[in-house]
């Protein structure tokens, strides 16, 4: 019997299997929901850098928000990463979702980094 961990474990490896199969041109736009925070950063495969990151821990946000795990935090962490991503040179990127369901604090985090100007 698969128990949950391994069926996020098994989505995990496919979606990031389709991503380098695709080929894409672009950095990524990786995303880490935990219990508590939410994570996003801007990586760049062929050279193994990450070009931009943004967290609920980071200081631009954590004195701003009492709580790192709603969809306000998500929105502010989504639109952070926007802006350093814009400002790095970055406007279009790839988005992996890291095996989560686009839904929810994943999905706000996306729809912020859209409207801050982002190309997925």
């Amino acid at each position: 019997m698969i128990t949950k961990q391994q069926r996020y474990q098994f989505r995990k490896e496919r979606t990031r299997r389709k991503l380098v199969a695709t080929g894409s041109v672009h950095p990524r736009l990786s995303v880490y929901r935990s219990l508590k925070y939410m994570y996003a950063q801007v990586v760049d495969d062929a050279k193994g850098v990450t070009l931009a990151s943004a967290s609920t821990l980071s200081k631009e946000l954590k004195a701003q928000h009492k709580s790192g795990k709603n969809l306000d935090a998500a929105k502010a962490v989504g639109a952070l990463i926007a802006k350093k991503a814009m400002a790095a040179g970055i406007k279009e990127v790839c988005f992996d979702r890291g095996g989560r369901i686009y839904h929810g604090r994943v999905k706000a985090l996306a729809d912020a980094a859209r409207e801050a100007g982002l190309k997925f």
